[in-house]
């Protein structure tokens, strides 16, 4: 059935089921780091709740967005903050995706569905990302991506980069700022790679499955001699002047970057192409495709960027990655193996997953043990079963999943996988909503898996963020009874030392680390309240729609008082939330029902100390905001767009506003500041006269919003 032919009641059940889902695959992606489908499969999801939202605008929230990015500093380095955030690419798989990448590059600057603009491709490293930065000509630190706000300090290990300089020669002077920031990707070639996999191998050391896991395990040493021994390398492709007030003239385009990068001597890969014409995107993708396998190093796909700054300037980020540029990555690879059993992994909402677990085979230099089968309703349409022969896809090269069975090598003995009705971890009864693909646990608290996984939540990098406290100490210290709730992580210190057998006594701990851990938890005693948004687990809340609530809301007091009196669906506090740009039905009514669950309320009393708990585990701090922001006359004002905008789209210009440190709200109202009005407005510009809200034309919004910038 078509998007469009659906009616209001099958489109909410389907945005319900495809949000979910792509949560879940989120939770398995950036939190756990065992992802159980494809990108393809991932992007398709996420495709296809885009076009519902665009077909059922009222349906649309703020968490459908991928938000966290890459991974945590790891412990045993310093911890770098980015200066901008170092987002992931969007990837594609077709020419159609491609396609479809520049008709929404067009439509969100307003030109012609037709336009072309001019293009830089370059190929995409398989490596690490990293950053370089230098301080008049001298290199004086190195860190990796991390999570794309937050990477490790590898300074000392970056210096052992032959190919990186230290310190800029002095012809080059005037060239470049006194303070600036060169990103680039750290990879090992195959010769270094299958020469490091020798000495291993010699030594009795497990060889390692790929270039890139060699590279990353290699700039990661805590002994930097070691790391110099490995041979690493390095592409630059992007330079950010870093000194404030500059009079150095920034490179205008992609290609001038390049140019730019190469003059200071930085290694830049000798593939780049300027793309003028449609064409030569596919002609230049499909040349890289046939001959990658004759590099010295791997690539998995290619990366095209618009090239011009002004135009990159104007289409800006989403929440996840740039708008102008994108990933066209690689044919997946297949193998064939056997599924030895399919089993069942719950979720921190209760939603049971299948999974394959496999007799292990090698895919392009990775061991594949494990295997997505996504969920029952995709089960039975490949029609796979325990015992089969099935074929394994890397899709993007990266994660496995099940493609097929192989029907002639099928034992006769086979049966038909049925999903369990009870929950393999609680014993539960186990549902299957109306509508739904998905099968839940309705245990709640009382199930193990859920609480620890909401536990895992609570810690996670983009949450309370606690060094030590791992998936691993969770599940035993939930078993030992030592933690059952984010409460019980803080008082875990003074209980400790009332038990019969405290965690000193542990086999594999000591004095030292439950000290390092206790020490851990109390750094994290503080947060903002962005973070705690997202800590709590609330259905549908992403970090992106957590900090939306932050932002607007301030404090977490006046949060909790304002969805406590939106119960009431005629409420101000209810009108106030499902205006937030962003913010649906669907989304609010998720938020009021879990913060005023009994369940969540009981928490954060004994977290922030109300009620019968009279001492704060914990500090949520008030919405800090942008500097720059606060010198804007938008600062802390709610505007509203309204009529046909001639100069941008109204995408750009709420992406203006929010930069602006504006909160964009969609619908009128007495607490509304501005109202940007174009042509042909509409009701919204009658309300707003008649509540006396101060009406800018567009002309004149660009006019205030170019001197508040």
């Amino acid at each position: 059935m078509s998007l469009s032919t659906l009616t209001k009641e099958e489109a909410t059940t389907l945005h319900k089921k495809l949000d979910a889902e792509i949560k879940e695959h989120d939770r398995h992606y950036y939190i756990e780091n065992t992802p159980i489908i494809s990108d393809a499969a991932y992007d398709a999801l996420r495709r296809k709740l885009e076009k519902l939202e665009s077909l059922y605008p009222n349906l649309k929230t703020g968490s459908s967005a991928t938000q966290t990015l890459g991974s945590a500093p790891q412990k045993g380095f310093g911890k770098v903050s980015h200066t901008s955030p170092m987002l992931s690419l969007a990837n594609a798989f077709n020419e159609k995706e491609i396609s479809e990448f520049l008709e929404r590059v067009n439509r969100f600057l307003g030109l012609p569905s037709d336009n072309f603009p001019e293009m830089m491709a370059e190929v995409k490293i398989d490596g690490l990302s990293s950053v370089l930065r230098y301080e008049n000509g001298h290199f004086f630190l190195g860190a990796t991506r991390g999570d794309g706000q937050t990477g490790e300090n590898v300074t000392e290990n970056i210096r052992t980069l032959s190919e990186i300089p230290k310190q800029l020669l002095p012809s080059l002077e005037g060239k470049y700022p006194p303070l600036f920031e060169v990103r680039g990707e750290v990879y090992m070639d195959h010769s270094s790679f299958q020469m490091l996999n020798q000495e291993r191998e010699q030594n009795a050391e497990a060889p390692f499955a790929n270039p890139r896991n060699a590279a990353a395990g290699s700039l990661r040493q805590l002994d930097s001699t070691i790391t110099a021994q490995r041979h690493l390398r390095f592409f630059a492709y992007a330079f950010e002047d870093l000194t404030p007030q500059s009079s150095f003239v920034s490179p205008k385009s992609q290609s001038e970057v390049l140019d730019l990068l190469r003059k200071l001597e930085f290694p830049v890969n000798p593939l780049s192409k300027i793309i003028h014409k449609k064409e030569d995107l596919w002609q230049y993708y499909e040349n890289l495709k046939d001959h990658r396998f004759k590099l010295p190093y791997d690539i998995d796909g290619v990366v095209f960027k618009i090239n011009m700054q002004d135009l990159q300037n104007r289409l800006g980020d989403v929440a996840r990655s740039p708008r102008w540029a994108i990933a066209y990555k690689f044919p997946s690879q297949q193998a064939k193996t056997y599924l030895e059993d399919i089993g069942i992994q719950v979720g921190r909402t209760g939603v049971l997953t299948p999974v394959a677990h496999l007799t292990p085979i090698t895919i392009g230099g990775v061991v594949v043990s494990r295997a997505s089968l996504h969920n029952e309703m995709d089960i039975h349409r490949k029609d796979i079963r325990k015992g089969d022969t099935v074929l394994i896809e890397r899709a993007g090269d990266v994660i496995p999943q099940v493609v097929q069975a192989i029907l002639s090598e099928r034992p006769s003995t086979s049966e038909i996988f049925l999903m369990p009705d009870l929950c393999p971890e609680c014993g539960s009864r186990v549902i299957q909503e109306e509508g739904f693909a998905a099968y839940r646990c309705m245990g709640g608290v009382f199930c193990p898996a859920q609480a620890t996984e909401k536990l895992k939540h609570f810690v996670s990098r983009n949450a309370f963020d606690i060094e030590g406290l791992g998936r691993k100490h969770i599940d035993l210290f939930y078993k030992k009874e030592l933690v059952k709730t984010p409460a019980d992580i803080f008082t875990l210190k003074e209980r400790n030392s009332q038990l019969e057998f405290p965690l000193e006594t542990w086999e594999g701990w000591g004095s030292l680390s439950v000290q390092n851990l206790f020490d851990a938890i109390d750094k994290k005693r503080i947060i903002s309240l962005e973070r705690f948004l997202y800590a709590l687990g609330i259905p549908h809340v992403g970090e992106a729609t957590a900090k939306l609530l932050a932002s607007h809301y301030k404090t977490f007091q006046n949060f909790q008082e304002e969805m406590m009196h939106a119960e009431q669906i005629q409420s101000e506090s209810y009108q106030e939330l499902t205006h937030l740009d962003g913010i649906g039905e669907i989304m609010a009514k998720a938020l009021i029902e879990f913060m005023n669950d009994p369940h969540t309320l009981t928490l954060i009393d004994a977290l922030i100390g109300k009620k019968e708990y009279h001492t704060p585990l914990i500090t949520v701090l008030d919405f800090k905001e942008n500097a720059l922001e606060t010198k804007t006359i938008f600062f802390k004002k709610t505007i509203v767009f309204t009529g046909t905008l001639t100069h941008m789209t109204r995408a750009e210009a709420k992406m203006i506003a929010e930069k602006l440190g504006a909160k964009v709200m969609s619908a009128v109202s007495p607490k509304t500041d501005f109202l940007v009005e174009g042509k042909d407005a509409g009701s919204k510009a009658t309300v707003a006269r008649q509540l006396g809200v101060h009406i800018l034309s567009e002309e004149e919004w660009l006019s205030f919003s170019k001197k508040s910038a």
